[in-house]
């Protein structure tokens, strides 16, 4: 059973949310505090997935959001009346898989956990190394280098990269990158979640790879090879 943990203030909302997890088989751990919420984020290894507000009594989301990414790459769900770009971009910024703005439908957010939850369990794809110049991805290993050092992606940064590598000159489509990466939940994805993650993937690469095709979509712009697993 998988287990989910819910920190969030409004006892209504959490006890609400607890009963919809739990009749749909998780394993349900509930905090109240950003303190209660860290406990479990230090103490409960097992934990398969967080949701987290964002505004707690003592203090904030974010900061647990950055604890979780110290230990683990467990997906990371912000659920908040906060629906403000400012908000969504520190979000992910502190490694947040994805952003659900109140009030939202039940279904939606199943279907969010869900979608997070197959990812999460998915094994990498075998196969070789795909190569453009200093960078190397490995689907095999799930690791990307420059120049021989290990990149830190994020979740959603590892799987655009390892998309756009394996498209390498073809226009993706917003809506590939949509159905690939989110399930093609198009209409539930936060406005600014896919650009965010783009944006941050652009600045840790290089900004010339990735190019904006407007009205279209995007393209890697660097020709890929083919290598072999471990260099």
């Amino acid at each position: 059973m998988q287990k989910i943990l819910i920190v969030e203030d409004d006892s209504y909302l959490q006890r609400n949310l607890r009963e919809i997890l739990m009749n749909h088989h998780y394993e349900v751990l509930t905090a109240s505090t950003r303190q209660e919420g860290m406990y479990y984020v230090l103490n409960c290894p097992d934990v398969d997935l967080y949701l987290l507000d964002v505004w707690l009594p003592d203090g904030e989301g974010f900061d647990l959001c950055r604890q979780i990414r110290r230990q683990n790459e467990k997906p990371i769900l912000f659920l908040t009346a906060c629906d403000d770009e400012t908000s969504v971009v520190r979000g992910l910024d502190m490694g947040a898989d994805d952003y659900i703005s109140k009030p939202f439908r039940a279904a939606e957010l199943l279907s969010r956990i869900q979608a997070n939850l197959r990812r999460q369990s998915k094994n990498s794809s075998a196969g070789s190394c795909l190569i453009c110049g200093e960078i190397c991805l490995d689907p095999e290993a799930g690791t990307v280098t420059i120049k021989g050092r290990q990149l830190e992606l994020r979740p959603v940064e590892y799987r655009l990269l390892l998309l756009f590598m394996r498209n390498a000159g073809a226009i993706v489509k917003r809506d590939q990158l949509l159905e690939q990466l989110w399930d093609g939940s198009e209409d539930s994805v936060e406005d600014n979640t896919l650009s965010v993650h783009i944006s941050r993937l652009r600045r840790k690469i290089g900004l010339d790879y990735i190019e904006t095709v407007r009205g279209f979509g995007y393209r890697f712009t660097k020709q890929v090879v083919n290598g072999k697993n471990g260099g």
